[in-house]
């Protein structure tokens, strides 16, 4: 695992934002692998805005979100295949057929979830995965004590994540109460792994998760076993990290990050 410190949150959202333009410039049929939330936001801007002005090219990659509520249908404002088709897909020059989601409203949600795992399969796996990081913990919707080698699945959401995500409803009582999730095993598959979390209240869980002890009651951590894992924070997210210092140098060291210092 490594861990980049960028000055703000812009910053970190540039940065992360330039790794996937820089991977899908050398490689066009890109698979990637794509997280919704309010700290992606930026980093679809700032792609959007790379296609316009620096003709990035999305017209041959493929992409996997990590999750879906249940129930929810896609032309619902808050389904995430509306989210992704508001903050990226509909503004680049990307195949709506090539972009995947797990269906929400499948009448067989474990049929869905298989159906995901071999679609997934059938393309090789994953290139690039984006992730977030909840409050508890969790990449996908992952909860505690998600099991490590987990597959696709329908995952009941914690009291942690429906108070995080509940203000993203005009009536939080209609917010699904579980959602289709990669699991964290098929995470763990993907062939890089690129974690984006910003803000003083990430500080904590940030530092559990690349400091902390690996265990099932915060999946991120399984992500210190992965072998291309690159975690990349703003300085108030990297608040409780003891070991930052030794971060920012291999930033300032380390060759491959070179063409983003």
């Amino acid at each position: 695992m490594e861990v980049i410190i960028r000055p703000t949150a812009e910053a970190a959202a540039d940065l992360v934002a330039r790794v996937i333009a820089k991977d899908l410039r050398a490689n066009p049929h890109l698979v990637l692998g794509l997280a919704t939330g309010r700290t992606m936001e930026a980093v679809y801007a700032r792609l959007v805005r790379l296609h316009q002005d620096e003709a990035l090219d999305f017209s041959l990659c493929t992409t996997f979100n990590l999750d879906e509520y249940v129930g929810l249908p896609s032309g619902d404002r808050h389904a995430y295949r509306h989210y992704m088709n508001h903050h990226l897909f509909l503004q680049v020059n990307i195949d709506l057929r090539n972009t995947h989601l797990p269906d929400g409203p499948a009448p067989d949600l474990e049929a869905e979830c298989r159906k995901y795992e071999e679609l997934i399969k059938r393309f090789n796996g994953i290139d690039l995965q984006l992730l977030g990081l909840g409050r508890s913990g969790h990449i996908g919707f992952n909860e505690p004590l998600s099991a490590l080698h987990s597959r696709t699945r329908v995952k009941a959401l914690s009291p942690l994540t429906l108070e995080q995500n509940r203000t993203l409803f005009e009536d939080p009582d209609t917010m699904p109460r579980r959602a289709i999730t990669m699991g964290v095993g098929t995470i763990q598959e993907s062939r890089r792994c690129l974690l984006l979390a910003t803000g003083a209240h990430k500080a904590g869980i940030i530092a559990q998760a690349v400091e902390g002890p690996i265990t099932s009651m915060i999946s991120a951590t399984a992500l210190q076993l992965h072998p291309h894992c690159t975690v990349v924070v703003d300085e108030a997210a990297a608040g409780q990290l003891k070991c930052s210092n030794y971060y920012r140098w291999i930033f300032a060291n380390e060759p491959e990050w070179e063409p983003f210092r």
